[in-house]
C-alpha cells in the first residue's frame, strides 16, 4: 500500500481523509497542546514502562510523549502504530537515533494485526502494556467500523493495557469529517447507521466504566476543545 493507492487523500484534498491520516497533521495541532493536559504524578519513576500509541500518524506526538515521560524519570518504551504506511515510514525515519521508540504499520481493528502487537509483548516477556494512548482516534474507529466496532476497540484496548488514555472527539468533529469527505465526493458508509451520536464522549466513558475500568483523571478542555480521560483497567487493580 502506498500514499497514492488505498490511503490517498480523497479528491487530492489533504483535509479529506477516511482514517485520520492527515498530511502534516502536527503543523496544525502541535503535540505540546495535548501533553500539557497530562497529569504529572501518575508515572512510575525509574521503572520500565511500556506504552502503545494508537494512531501515531507521523510520530511527532509519540516522540514528544517519550520525552515527556523521560522528564518524569520514567523508563519508557513506546510502540506507535498507524494504518498509513507512508506516515509510519516517516515516523521510523525520525527515531533512527532513539532506542526506545519504534513504529509499525497495521490496522488495529484487524485481528491478525493485533497478533503483531501481542508478539511485541511476548518478545519482551509482557502480557500487557503499562499504558495505551488513544489521542483523537476514537472518531475514526467509530466512523469506519460503526457502533459495534467502537465498542470492540474499547474492549480490546482494555484487554491490552493497564492505563488507558483517551482523547475522544466530540460529535461536532464527526460532522466536520463527514463534510470534508463529502466535498471530495466520498463518504463514510456506516455514518448514517450510527446510533451513538450527540453524546458520544459520555457514551465512551460509560462503556469504559461498564468494562470495569476506573476513571482516575480528566483534564480541562485543551486549546483544541478536547479533553483527556485516563482509565485504570480492572486487570491492574
Amino acid at each position: 500500500m502506498t500514499e497514492t493507492t488505498e490511503f490517498s487523500f480523497k479528491g487530492g484534498n489533504p483535509g479529506a481523509v477516511q482514517y485520520g491520516n492527515f498530511i502534516n497533521y502536527y503543523q496544525f495541532h502541535p503535540p505540546e497542546t495535548r501533553l500539557k493536559l497530562l497529569p504529572s504524578d501518575i508515572w512510575p519513576k525509574n521503572k520500565p514502562f511500556h506504552v502503545l500509541d494508537l494512531g501515531s500518524n507521523a510520530g511527532d506526538l509519540t516522540i514528544s510523549l517519550s520525552n515527556f515521560l523521560k522528564e518524569k524519570q520514567c523508563l519508557c518504551n513506546i510502540l506507535g502504530v498507524d494504518i498509513d504506511p507512508v506516515l509510519v515510514q516517516r515516523s521510523n525515519e525520525k527515531v533512527q537515533t532513539m532506542d526506545n521508540v519504534e513504529f509499525l504499520c497495521l490496522d488495529f481493528m484487524n485481528e491478525s494485526s493485533r497478533i503483531l502487537i501481542k508478539d511485541y509483548l511476548k518478545k519482551r516477556k509482557l502480557t500487557r502494556f503499562d499504558a495505551i494512548s488513544c489521542f483523537s482516534i476514537t472518531m475514526w474507529i467509530h466512523l469506519n467500523y460503526g457502533d459495534e466496532g467502537l465498542k470492540t476497540f474499547l474492549s480490546e484496548i482494555c484487554n491490552l493495557g493497564n492505563l488507558i488514555i483517551i482523547e475522544p472527539q466530540p460529535w461536532k468533529c464527526y460532522r466536520s469529517a463527514v463534510k470534508r469527505l463529502k466535498l471530495s465526493n466520498a463518504n463514510f458508509p456506516l455514518f448514517k447507521e450510527l446510533k451513538i451520536r450527540q453524546t458520544v464522549e459520555d457514551e465512551i466513558e460509560q462503556f469504559m466504566l461498564n468494562l470495569h475500568a476506573t476513571k482516575i483523571y480528566q483534564s480541562d478542555l485543551g486549546d483544541w476543545g478536547r479533553k483527556l480521560i485516563i482509565f485504570k483497567t480492572s486487570a491492574d487493580t
